[in-house]
């Protein structure tokens, strides 16, 4: 199945379903470690690559091919290879695909983790990354050495949502020779197909809202049956692999994944309004707001403006950690992308291990705030708020 031949809600259901002999309707978990062959002839085609078919669960399960082949239908990718987690996705995405001495461009304006692992991890071992801003393709030109190998991007930005221009960075990175990594995230495929806007490799975490639950890890490095080949490998061999136990959720997830897009867009939307005009806001940040700066360019690469809203109140840190302390229904955790609201205070968690300078770069004060907008009543939200602000 495919987006030429179904919409994407139906691929959404359907895609990537592969029945065993006892012709089940929902798609079999597959715990196992490993998977048996008829002969040593088979076994050892097998491990040639001339004979197709599972051989060890560190790489090959067939749950966990099935929720693969899924998303790189809703994606529109050639090849999908899940992983553990979104970091793990990251790192295999660069290990995979680069090697030591080579340059990578990204975006300031990532999380927390994407830049320590950037700087403080793959850093030692001789890549070596240059931060520019999200939403000036000059600066990514200007920053391009000759070894650049990999442009970097989150679009929306965690956690002010900036929205970077993918195709113009896209033609940027060919001029170059090099690819355009976008992690969409914040979007999901219901809401934004980089690969139609130009990039070469997605990247997900599919905890957020491919589960859509809060319930298990997981993470996706999706583009060209070549370009996959080299993640796959380092999969193969290094083993940052995703559970089938989790493959299995995730699939069940991604079968709402459409609906529940546009729930949480619309009550993000209406929350971020009802934001703007609450006294205690210096700013709001939400991709659908006519105030935001990237608005129109969102618009066009974007369905609707997301489920992630931030803001920033005008008594800095002691008035956000008031905000949040006062609230009694929303969840306070750093997860994102769960039908329960989420709230959270980037400077003192997801970009705590960040420097101060490199936080004050991105944009994150101490008195921004963000809001993963769920599927409770949106009049409950600003209920549950409306008693810190006051």
């Amino acid at each position: 199945m495919n987006n030429d031949e179904y919409d994407i809600e139906t691929l959404a259901v359907r895609a990537g379903t592969v029945r065993s002999q006892f012709n089940e309707h929902s798609e079999a978990i597959f715990l196992t470690s490993s998977f048996m062959f008829g002969s040593a002839a088979e076994a050892a085609a097998r491990f040639k690559g001339e004979q197709p078919g599972p051989i060890y669960a560190r790489f090959a399960n067939p749950t966990v091919n099935m929720m693969e082949a899924r998303l790189a239908a809703l994606e529109g990718a050639e090849r999908c290879v899940a992983f553990s987690s979104g970091m793990a996705s990251i790192l295999a995405t660069v290990m995979g695909l680069m090697k030591a001495g080579e340059h990578v461009v990204a975006s300031r304006s990532i999380f927390g983790s994407t830049v320590q692992l950037f700087s403080n991890i793959l850093g030692r071992f001789g890549v070596e990354t240059t931060y520019v801003s999200p939403t000036d393709p000059a600066e990514w030109r200007a920053a391009v050495k000759p070894n650049t190998k990999l442009f970097f991007v989150e679009s929306p930005s965690n956690p002010l949502t900036e929205v970077s221009d993918i195709r113009a960075l896209a033609d940027i990175a060919h001029e170059v020779g090099a690819w355009l990594a976008v992690d969409n995230c914040f979007c999901s495929p219901a809401l934004q197909k980089p690969l139609e806007l130009g990039a070469d490799i997605v990247i997900h975490s599919a905890t957020k809202y491919l589960d859509g639950q809060g319930r298990v890890l997981g993470g996706a490095v999706l583009g060209s049956k070549e370009l996959m080949e080299g993640v796959f490998t380092f999969l193969r061999t290094a083993g940052p692999t995703l559970s089938a136990f989790n493959a299995w959720v995730i699939l069940k997830g991604m079968e709402t994944l459409s609906l529940r897009m546009e729930a949480h867009s619309r009550n993000a939307l209406a929350l971020a309004q009802w934001l703007e005009a609450q006294p205690q806001v210096a700013r709001v940040w939400y991709p659908g707001l006519p105030s935001h700066p990237q608005h129109e360019l969102a618009m066009r690469q974007q369905k609707t403006g997301g489920g992630i809203v931030s803001f920033e109140l005008k008594g800095g840190k002691d008035a956000a950690w008031t905000l949040i302390d006062a609230t009694k229904l929303l969840s306070i955790t750093a997860n994102l992308g769960d039908t329960k609201s989420t709230i959270t205070h980037p400077a003192s968690t997801t970009h705590s291990r960040m420097t101060a300078e490199q936080r004050a770069a991105a944009g994150i004060s101490d008195g921004l705030v963000r809001i993963a907008a769920g599927l409770e009543s949106v009049a409950d939200i600003q209920a549950d708020l409306a008693r810190g602000l006051a």
